[in-house]
């Protein structure tokens, strides 16, 4: 991927160009807003990693230019505030998921991934695998074309599952994929909707797997 990072602290704007580069992505790194914004005119990206607390505007600021011009790029904002009502600002801003100081590059590494795999998804119209249907911009499943009921958290883990078949989704990638912004999903609540949704796929020439100790596999039956 391409990527803009703005982030004011040098210290860690360059270990996380260092950590992001040898991952393969190709990164454009600042430190101040107006630099970010002046970049977003001149090339494409395929996310943005901003800062909040930066030192010639709020990065809410920035993003909210940035939505009002119409662009969907995926945005991950990095903040040390620890008001809850920051976070829920950012979201309604535009902003697509949220990191905060401290954090392990890992995890950083890894929500940049989720992020590509959400925008793609979302250009996508439908995504199809055997009988079972999803309509990514409605949120929507159908069976064989017949609605398929789902809560939320159905629909959460089930387009997990469907987008990554036939490989394993570790049980840690559904957990992030169900948790809000201020807690996490229980590992048993995983096991619930996982339970849910084998009744509600039982007939559909699918099987949802538990791979032990890793994940959830859903996959074709076969013959």
């Amino acid at each position: 991927m391409r990527l803009l990072l703005i982030e004011d602290d040098e210290a860690l704007r360059e270990a996380m160009l260092e950590a992001l580069r040898a991952e393969g992505h190709a990164v454009d790194a600042f430190g101040r807003g107006a630099h970010g914004l002046a970049a977003l005119q001149d090339a494409c990206y395929d996310a943005l990693v901003l800062d909040l607390g930066l030192p010639d505007m709020d990065g809410l600021m920035l993003l909210r230019r940035l939505r009002e011009r119409g662009d969907g790029l995926p945005v991950l904002l990095l903040t040390a505030r620890a008001d809850w009502q920051d976070r829920v600002r950012g979201l309604d801003e535009g902003a697509d998921d949220y990191l905060g100081k401290p954090f392990v590059l890992p995890e950083l590494l890894a929500r940049l991934r989720a992020l590509a795999r959400r925008h793609s998804l979302a250009h996508a119209a439908t995504l199809q695998l055997g009988a079972l249907s999803l309509d990514i911009a409605q949120r929507q499943a159908s069976a064989a074309g017949l609605p398929l009921a789902l809560t939320p958290r159905e629909w959460a883990v089930l387009l997990e599952l469907a987008s990554s078949s036939p490989r394993v989704v570790p049980k840690r990638r559904l957990t992030q994929s169900l948790s809000e912004w201020d807690h996490e999903v229980s590992a048993n609540a995983i096991e619930t909707q996982v339970s849910r949704l084998r009744q509600k796929l039982d007939g559909l020439g699918l099987q949802l797997d538990t791979v032990r100790g890793v994940g959830y596999r859903l996959l074709q039956a076969g013959p």
